[in-house]
């Protein structure tokens, strides 16, 4: 059964215990980095045969592949797809940055212009489940940056296919290149380049421990979104709340992986119990039951906090991937949420909502990390750059006062640069 404590009366350490996964891959995914640099498509295909079973003559999808796949998933399913998307579209299209101009002062302009960059890379994880939104959450946003080349690697099955659900969701956000293939080796290719896959200059999207860790080794040659750890959901809970609604949202998250964290906390002594029991009664119904069975009993908790607000500061400490406010009012307590990747307001919005439909992103931080970074957005597929012009006139304005400070900083060539130029103008 899930743990029951009560804040104050158990150690911190218990309280903010987090998930600690301790798969060592460090070694298999350098190897597999090194090879597939050196031998490209052929490293590629033959690690293809090995980890997915699939005998490969060429890695890329074929234009047939994703119009075969657009006529093997449901229609009403494709229009889900779709109004996803748009949804999608509509959110993050509020998050699109401008250039601008500062041109107040005379002989003066600065200015900072945004520019998409140019080639993404986009993982999406196969295996055992298929992740259709995982495609539009990451892929939607880039192109609303104007990012003119779009490359998604995802596993094959045995059969040599990509599933038809993930085909039609790229079709849909408009992905310009597919290729066959998932894992670190993934990773490397769109690192490295190889004959098919093309060089990226940011990779972004979820992965296992091997996609994660070929992810942060290949980081500084490219960019990339996050380091993403196991799923987590935090509930925040009044004693109103239907113990039936807290467990399913909390098992939602728990069917993920062993390794998910799902956490409720209330200020009801009462409402613990019930979840308690409730989580009990909708296991055995699940059809992931060892997985969420296992995620419960290690890595679930029940909090029992004297106030809400209490909560919310247990809730900011550990800064969860999901937070839901499943009060009466959560617009009353959403100003002093400090460190939360998404936020679900109120009794009718599972963090379900959030993965698949509303439009906001589910590619968030995990392990802690929304007490300093944030969801993914248009933001991560453009680069700033800043831009300064003077007259000569504007330059000897200030000249001295540039000497006088690469002076201090016993850096006389930087000021010379400066005082040369006002010297010619006397």
């Amino acid at each position: 059964m899930i743990k029951i404590m009560k804040y104050g009366q158990v150690p911190n350490s218990e309280i903010f215990a987090r998930v600690t996964p301790t798969v060592d891959v460090a070694g298999i995914v350098a190897d597999i980095l090194q090879d597939v640099r050196k031998n490209g498509d052929k490293a590629v295909l033959a690690y293809c045969a090995k980890f997915d079973k699939a005998e490969l003559d060429t890695l890329e999808v074929s234009k047939a592949e994703i119009e075969e796949a657009l006529t093997l998933v449901e229609p009403e399913f494709l229009e889900i797809l779709k109004e996803a998307a748009a949804n999608i579209r509509a959110f993050h299209s509020r998050q699109v940055r401008n250039s601008f101009v500062m041109a107040d002062k005379p002989g003066i302009v600065l200015g900072q212009k945004v520019t998409p960059i140019e080639k993404v890379g986009v993982y999406v994880p196969g295996g055992t489940a298929a992740y259709p939104s995982t495609v539009l959450m990451d892929t939607i946003p880039a192109k609303i940056a104007g990012c003119p080349q779009l490359v998604m690697v995802t596993p094959p099955g045995k059969d040599g296919k990509v599933n038809p659900a993930i085909l039609a969701a790229a079709s849909i956000a408009g992905v310009d290149k597919i290729f066959k293939v998932g894992g670190a080796q993934a990773i490397a290719a769109l690192a490295y380049g190889t004959e098919s896959i093309p060089k990226v200059d940011k990779i972004v999207g979820p992965g296992n421990a091997f996609v994660a860790e070929a992810k942060k080794q290949v980081f500084g040659m490219v960019s990339i979104d996050m380091i993403a750890g196991p799923s987590e959901i935090l509930v925040i809970a009044d004693g109103k709340s239907d113990p039936v609604h807290v467990a399913a949202d909390l098992l939602s998250q728990a069917e993920h992986d062993k390794l998910a964290s799902a956490v409720l906390v209330t200020d009801s002594e009462e409402l613990a119990e019930a979840v308690s029991q409730e989580l009990e009664r909708q296991l055995p119904k699940l059809p992931r039951e060892e997985i969420a069975r296992a995620s419960i009993e290690n890595n679930g908790k029940i909090i029992v906090a004297d106030t809400l607000m209490a909560g919310i500061d247990i809730a900011n400490e550990i800064a969860p991937e999901h937070l839901e406010l499943m009060v009466d009012d959560p617009f009353a307590y959403l100003d002093a949420v400090k460190n939360a990747g998404s936020i679900f307001m109120g009794r009718s919005c599972p963090e379900a909502l959030g993965d698949y439909f509303a439009g906001p992103n589910h590619t968030l931080p995990t392990s802690g990390t929304a007490r300093f970074s944030s969801p993914l957005s248009v933001d991560d597929f453009v680069k700033k750059s800043q831009f300064s012009y003077y007259t000569a006139d504007a330059l000897g304005a200030v000249a001295d006062k540039i000497a006088a400070f690469a002076e201090k900083e016993g850096l006389r060539a930087h000021g010379r640069s400066v005082t040369i130029r006002k010297e010619g103008l006397d």
